[in-house]
């Protein structure tokens, strides 16, 4: 639920985590470099790294999705 303790807590360790592994992990020549590199950062995010506050799962997983549902995934 959005302006709760818990929901405030996951938005500010998520934006912990992008300043240290997306804005700021590497030495950008301009905004817009920085800003092309964001998608890349959000799909390794959400379907690749492992979050302990879900057991080691990824956040994708929660969702439990099938691999042939695309039209759930790209809409």
């Amino acid at each position: 639920r959005p302006y709760t303790p818990k929901t405030n807590g996951k938005v500010e360790r998520f934006v912990q985590t992008s300043l240290r592994e997306w804005a700021y992990a590497h030495a950008y020549d301009t905004s817009d470099q920085r800003g092309q590199e964001l998608p890349a950062f959000l799909f390794r995010y959400n379907w690749l790294r492992p979050h302990r506050g879900i057991n080691g799962q990824t956040p994708i997983s929660r969702l439990r999705l099938t691999e042939d549902n695309l039209l759930t995934l790209y809409s």
